[in-house]
């Protein structure tokens, strides 16, 4: 056992839920006059235990503390009652009734679905507790069967009293640092449209929670299911749900108009109780042909809620942005700064050289752009090597280039003498043989001397080297590239070395494989002979073989026998019978 507060002890874990953990726990003394209900000691309530983080968040325990008297105030027969709140350290708990019966959605597991007009009068009354908690603007916000329970017999589902429990606890987890996690407070197969897209939510999305469990009452199952979270809140936000062939058509209608994806398109929780106590008056075996009509006109009382109750702490549908400051772009005569959409465009100043006399002195020469540097000092005016005044200037050069490199590809017709592809690759020329000397050669014959003309161009005099007028050399047609050199000529392998015998026999090692197989096969012949029950087992087969062939022969001499005998008996009948009977004495 376990105590919680002064005044009440944890005896049993009733079950464990997505916000908390209920407990049946024992009153240990009256409350004071800050609970709803002081109680008595011994008597056994449910307390209903916080998680943790929910409980460690200030701002869950600041709206704990300011709904106090919004959930102590919820007094309704279909709701369970709050009687007490506990704070104590990081523990956040409601001490509420207990109920003992089970949840509807354990009820519907083991006892299948309702019947038509039985779901219609159960929903009513979870619309009345609805209605009553839209009027004090109390939201629940995950209303789905697990959150319904059933006080009375189990065996009478006439006589079963629903019992909406959790209110006020998707309210108190709706803080900002649980919010950040999660996108919506509910149950994906159970949440409303809104609720899904992030919108302003009110008491319609209760509305919608009932829509669906009325339509799980009466088919056993939601009408979005499977899937991921994901799927089944796109599938609320863009399927609408089928008629199923069990749901009389004035019930439908009312299923309907719940599930509508506008808020402001479903009825209120005074008109959808209303309305379904219309219809099970109409669909039952003993309806009148008057409610049978009414029934059928019920779209007429779902009337929408003209003033429905808001969430709190979200924006109100339509609200405005926050205010966004814009930029100021001038300044009248007083000197403060407004915003002219009009305004004529700024430009920055001009960041000049400084220095006296310089460009950026002032007057219209003030960062001005030179068009190249001024030639290095020191560099050669005209002459030599060097550039003159004429030539062009070494950036101009580089300008240039950058400007042929980035000009446009021509198309033009090309010389077949000029093209790569066309032209045929020269032949090399066959690599020279070795030649002796001429001395040496055989036949030698001695040249005759060289000419005047070719002695005079040997002995003139080699000109000093001149370097050539520099200018832009003319593109040269593409060249093949030089022919590699001849690969290495391989050296022969050496013969292979033969034994000492020249003589070969074809097919010897075949035979060798297959000697070498028998001789293992004789070992193993062997060796299972000598160390095995197979020389016993072939003298007890022979003996076998032996005893069978005896008897067959002996089968063989007595059918011989038994034949021979039928061919030794008369097979002739006597020609005269005697007709005469003798008379007995």
């Amino acid at each position: 056992m376990r105590p919680v507060g002064s005044k009440y002890l944890l005896e049993e874990q009733l079950g464990r839920g997505a916000t908390g953990t209920v407990w049946r726990a024992r009153q240990r003394e009256a409350a004071g006059a800050e609970a709803a209900v002081a109680g008595h000691p011994g008597e056994t309530v449910a307390i209903k235990v916080l998680k943790e983080e929910l409980a460690s968040d200030p701002d869950v325990v600041m709206r704990f503390l300011r709904e106090r008297s919004v959930l102590l105030r919820l007094t309704h027969p279909n709701i369970v009652r709050t009687r007490d709140l506990v704070v104590e350290g990081e523990l956040l708990a409601l001490v509420m009734d207990l109920i003992d019966g089970p949840d509807l959605d354990r009820y519907l597991r083991q006892n299948g679905p309702f019947s038509p007009v039985a779901a219609a009068l159960l929903t009513a009354q979870i619309a009345d507790a609805l209605a009553a908690s839209h009027a004090d603007d109390v939201v629940h916000r995950d209303l789905k069967p697990a959150n319904v329970l059933l006080a009375g017999s189990e065996d009478d589902p006439a006589g079963l009293r629903p019992m909406l429990t959790d209110f006020g606890i998707a309210r108190l987890a709706d803080s900002p640092g649980l919010t950040r996690t999660h996108e919506f407070v509910g149950t994906p197969a159970y949440v409303a449209p809104e609720s899904a897209e992030g919108r302003p939510q009110t008491s319609a999305v209760d509305v919608y929670g009932a829509g669906i469990l009325l339509y799980e009452l009466v088919t056993g199952r939601p009408p979005f299911g499977g899937g991921t979270a994901l799927e089944l809140l796109q599938r609320h936000l863009t399927e609408e749900p089928q008629r199923p062939g069990n749901v009389p058509l004035p019930l439908w209608t009312v299923i309907e108009r719940c599930l509508r994806k506008n808020p402001g398109e479903r009825p209120g929780a005074e008109n959808l109780a209303r309305a379904l106590r219309t219809v099970a008056e109409g669909i039952g075996v003993h309806a009148t042909p008057a409610r049978a009509e009414a029934a059928m006109g019920v779209a007429a009382l779902l009337g929408p809620d003209p003033s429905p109750a808001p969430v709190p702490g979200q924006a109100p549908a339509g609200a405005s942005d926050a205010t966004q400051v814009l930029p100021t772009t001038g300044r009248p005569g007083d000197g403060t700064p407004v915003y002219d959409p009009d305004a004529v465009t700024g430009f920055l100043p001009h960041a000049g050289a400084a220095g006296p006399g310089g460009p950026g002195a002032g007057g219209s020469d003030e960062g001005a752009t030179q068009v190249m540097p001024p030639m290095p000092p020191g560099a050669p005016a005209g002459g030599g090597d060097g550039p003159g005044p004429e030539d062009p200037h070494p950036w101009q050069t580089q300008l240039r280039a950058a400007r042929d490199r980035n000009e446009q590809t021509q198309i033009q017709p090309l010389d077949p003498e000029h093209d790569p592809l066309r032209r045929r690759p020269q032949r090399r020329a066959a690599p020279q043989q070795y030649q002796r000397p001429e001395h040496q050669q055989p036949g030698y014959q001695q040249q005759p001397p060289p000419q005047p003309q070719q002695r005079a161009r040997q002995q003139q005099p080699r000109q000093p080297y001149a370097p050539a007028p520099r200018h832009r050399p003319e593109p040269q047609p593409q060249r093949y590239e030089p022919p590699r050199p001849p690969e290495p000529r391989r050296e022969p392998r050496p013969p292979r070395q033969r034994g000492a015998n020249p003589m070969r026999i074809p097919g010897l090692g075949c035979l060798k494989g297959c000697l070498f197989m028998v001789l293992i096969f004789v070992l193993i012949c062997v060796l299972v002979w000598n160390f095995t029950p197979l020389p016993e087992w072939w003298d007890q087969g022979r003996q076998f073989w032996e005893d069978t062939k005896d008897w067959v022969g002996e089968a063989w001499t007595w059918m011989t026998e038994l034949g021979n005998t039928a061919e030794e008996l008369p097979t002739d009948l006597p020609s005269e019978i005697p007709t005469e009977i003798p008379a007995n004495n």
